[in-house]
């Protein structure tokens, strides 16, 4: 069965593309949701009609979009986590987490464009693709750190203020190159 897609629908094609599909496909699911039209002369010519406006729309909004994809390829995130041995951390950053850090950079971007395979597990930098238009990808930088633990950063502190007094007991300070 011969179908025009009358919206993108993933997998299957764009809009105002004229597909060959399996008739129970089109008559069952594409048909009923809109998602496409039957091809007949009337539609034809309304697609393409419809093709004409929408290469137009299309072009301006990639122009707009490229300065989106600009800033965003500019993009470091630093995540602090919890690690253990051999650089694998407790817990991950997920598509969720970096969709946190960027909305609070002032970008709104849908979690389902994140690109990721699978959650990020390890300290290290990472490249992540966003998808931001169509097929025009971003790619920003995240980097995993590990997380410096409170009493541990204080302690070596401690000691080292121990020290100087324990060496000198006349209580007389050191003089200062």
């Amino acid at each position: 069965m011969k179908v025009i897609l009358k919206q993108d629908v993933e997998n299957v094609g764009r809009k105002g593309d004229i597909l060959n599909v399996a008739s129970g496909y089109g008559r069952n699911y594409l048909i009923p949701r809109r998602l496409a039209l039957e091809v007949t002369p009337s539609n034809l010519k309304m697609i393409e009609i419809e093709r004409a406006a929408l290469k137009k729309k299309v072009e301006a909004e990639r122009t707009s979009f490229q300065g989106v994809i600009q800033k965003l390829n500019q993009v470091v995130l630093t995540f602090a986590r919890k690690a253990g041995e051999k650089d694998h951390i407790f817990g991950s950053v997920s598509g969720a987490d970096i969709k946190e850090a960027l909305d609070k950079l002032g970008f709104e971007i849908d979690k389902k464009k994140i690109v990721l395979d699978e959650p990020l597990k390890r300290l290290g930098s990472f490249a992540v693709p966003i998808k931001v238009f169509h097929d025009d990808r971003a790619e920003i930088r995240v980097h995993i750190v590990k997380e410096e633990e409170p009493e541990t950063a204080e302690a070596p502190a401690a000691e080292a203020k121990a020290k100087p007094e324990e060496a000198d007991p006349s209580g007389t300070e050191p003089a200062e190159a």
